[in-house]
């Protein structure tokens, strides 16, 4: 899967969110992309960010480079993200004159289209009573 692929680089699965429908990875020069069943944004960490259906990029061990299709909220604009390394226990996510670093343990899970990591499901149990499950 695309998330092993991720793994394989070093980077943790949760960089892309579920949804993946399909990927194309060229290994000699790193070229990638991946295509999602929908666009796509959540929130993680206080960032309002946003997935296209089509993200690409040039993947090597610990770094993203040319990275197109996601971007971050900042103030009131959205800025792509252009590139995502990984040093030791900390991603560095750059949209070119500024940049982030989050724990790389925010990211071992893929977030949920909307939710993020923190998603909350009703469903009906066989008595009909309503019970709320949240995941996070």
């Amino acid at each position: 899967s695309v998330y092993q692929v991720l793994e394989s680089y070093d980077f943790p699965q949760g960089l892309l969110p579920i949804g993946v429908t399909s990927y194309e990875v060229e290994e000699s020069s790193g070229k990638f992309s991946v295509k999602l069943n929908k666009s796509c944004s959540l929130t993680i960490d206080g960032y309002d960010l946003k997935y296209k259906t089509k993200i690409s990029g040039t993947i090597s061990k610990d770094k993203i480079k040319n990275l197109s299709g996601i971007q971050v909220k900042v103030l009131l604009f959205w800025v792509n993200i252009i590139e995502v390394t990984r040093d030791d226990d900390e991603l560095d996510l750059s949209v070119g004159i500024a940049s982030a670093t989050f724990p790389v343990d925010n990211f071992y899970e893929s977030p949920q289209c909307g939710c993020g990591f923190d998603c909350v499901f009703y469903s009906l149990s066989s008595s009909n009573v309503l019970a709320k499950t949240t995941i996070n």
